[in-house]
């Protein structure tokens, strides 16, 4: 069979996908365009897209008939495929959960304490040249120990982040989840039914829910409105859960103390009110960048498209 991956990946990966297919490796690190999304189709039997790969219902309007049956996604999050289109297309659509919980988490813990303790600004500050010494009043953030972290979303990620909050740090867990579950290996983390309360009630909230219909804008301006004035939030989930406008209107005002974002509402685009404030810390999408991480995504997403190749269920399917 005929594979088509989007973008460069670890060589433990391309190896793997050689070993079973007809691989062919786009170069490029820019999302694909319409056209190559339709001559991937057309001319493949499984492609691994990734994120900013933008397979929506124009793309199989333009294959009405696509060789391609299977979109092995690189990625746990899979907002840029329209599933539902993909399927009435006669494509099967897989992610790679797992794999990212435990990056993704360590990531919403280095914004957690980069926001709070102000480290952007502080290293921006000495870089420039500005630092004139240690004194008792300087810089003075928020102390994380001990204080009430609320999670919004409490899937595989959001516990991670509970785990090393409650255990590393002392923190109170809270949580708003639309689905209840019991967490036996969280005792004492407390789920809040109503968002508002949630956000109104912690010292620091961190978004960890999917990317869907349902959660677009869910962090809007009445959410944000809800937090208390010496909160931070924290976003490593997708940038469109976050009312992005809303947000920077939140921070210029001092309605809360600061932001931690890996992700962004229009992305690679971070808006120049962001940049300019030195209450946000702001990281270039690194969730998942770590070398054994990505090559561990690209494997799962080569057994997923192995699995479909020899008929065998779909381990990861969507």
């Amino acid at each position: 069979m005929k594979l088509y991956i989007s973008r460069p990946l670890p060589e433990p990966v391309l190896e793997a996908a050689r070993a079973s297919f007809d691989v062919t490796v786009r170069e490029s690190n820019a999302p694909l365009t319409h056209d190559e999304m339709v001559a991937a189709l057309t001319g493949h039997d499984i492609v691994l897209p990734t994120l900013g790969d933008q397979f929506r219902q124009p793309v199989f309007a333009a294959v009405p008939a696509p060789r391609a049956r299977l979109l092995a996604n690189f990625g746990v999050g899979y907002n840029h495929i329209d599933v539902a289109a993909a399927k009435a297309a006669g494509l099967a659509v897989t992610n790679t959960p797992g794999a990212v919980t435990d990056a993704t988490a360590d990531i919403a813990l280095t914004l957690m304490l980069m926001s709070a303790r102000r480290a952007g600004e502080g290293e921006r500050m000495l870089r420039a040249g500005r630092w004139e010494g240690w004194h008792p009043t300087q810089m003075l953030g928020l102390h994380v120990s001990g204080k009430t972290l609320g999670i919004v979303g409490m899937g595989r990620i959001g516990q991670a982040i509970a785990r090393r909050a409650m255990h590393g740090f002392g923190m109170t867990v809270r949580y708003f989840t639309r689905t209840p579950k019991a967490l036996p290996e969280l005792p004492g983390a407390v789920p809040v039914a109503d968002l508002h309360s949630l956000m109104g009630s912690c010292d620091m909230v961190v978004i960890a829910v999917p990317a869907s219909p349902e959660t677009h804008h869910l962090i809007d301006r009445a959410a944000l409105a809800a937090m208390q004035p010496h909160a931070h939030l924290i976003n490593i989930a997708r940038g469109d859960i976050v009312d992005e406008a809303a947000l920077v209107e939140a921070l210029q005002e001092g309605r809360i103390a600061g932001a931690g974002l890996d992700v962004y509402e229009f992305e690679p685009r971070v808006p120049e009110a962001l940049i300019a404030m030195e209450n946000v810390v702001l990281l270039p999408h690194l969730g998942t960048a770590a070398l054994e991480v990505r090559t561990q995504m690209g494997l799962m997403a080569v057994d997923n498209a192995r699995a479909f190749a020899e008929g065998h269920p779909l381990p990861n399917p969507v």
